[in-house]
């Protein structure tokens, strides 16, 4: 019997709906099993335990970085952020897809603060210094 491996798709949510739709679909055309937030089932756990639950057992992480940092913990990480980190910590292997030129993304869909701006920078940033990145422009 073939494996199918499972992957855990994770991203900012509001602004990258369609590349989230996209990289799910790909991923179920590579008949992989994606999750991302957005299919996790009620429980009763708190979102972060649920979260890490989650990614540890997939067998990939993707993360998808557009113009947003997205909502951010208690910690001032970005939720986004957090689930990289514990994505590297935990061993499982990562491929990033960033927007190869965020100057283009409608100002709806980019961070509306200097501070937030500063932050998807440093992220972006960390991503590119610890592995090769993809980079998109379209989903």
């Amino acid at each position: 019997m073939e494996r199918r491996y499972q992957v855990f798709v994770s991203s900012t949510y509001e602004d990258l709906q369609e590349e989230r739709r996209e990289a799910m679909q790909a991923l179920l055309a590579l008949d992989c099993i994606p999750t991302g937030m957005e299919l996790f089932p009620a429980a009763d756990d708190d979102s972060w335990t649920l979260i890490e639950r989650f990614i540890a057992g997939c067998d990939y992480y993707v993360v998808v970085v557009g113009g947003r940092y997205g909502s951010k913990a208690p910690s001032g990480r970005s939720y986004t952020e957090m689930e990289y980190d514990y994505a590297v910590e935990a061993g499982v292997p990562v491929l990033a897809f960033l927007h190869k030129d965020p100057g283009t993304i409608p100002a709806n869909k980019t961070e509306p603060t200097d501070d937030g701006k500063a932050s998807l920078t440093a992220f972006r940033k960390k991503i590119e210094v610890a592995r090769h990145a993809k980079y998109w422009s379209s989903a």
